[in-house]
């Protein structure tokens, strides 16, 4: 697969500076731009898929007719983090 390259970004010295400040040894800008660029497209996709599951689900609440309260929820919730945490103790 051939690569592409992203469009030139004209930024304040003070934004560049404060991204250079923060490099880890033997990173480059340029890595840390792509790097931040793949958490961001990463981050989208799953905050969409999210959006799209709560909306699913509220759709299904209307067409069924059942709904859970928070505390419902939540419990649920507590109990299986509960189990995984035993599970994860006896190992």
């Amino acid at each position: 697969m051939k690569t592409a390259t992203l469009p030139s970004l004209r930024v304040d010295p003070e934004l560049r500076a404060a991204a250079e400040g923060v490099l880890q040894k033997g990173e480059t800008l340029s890595a840390f731009v792509e790097n931040a660029v793949k958490a961001q497209v990463h981050y989208r996709k799953t905050q969409a898929e999210f959006i799209a599951r709560g909306l699913a689900s509220r759709e299904e609440a209307k067409r069924t007719g059942i709904y859970y309260s928070a505390e419902e929820v939540l419990g649920e919730l507590k109990g299986m983090l509960e189990a995984k945490r035993a599970e994860n103790r006896s190992k």
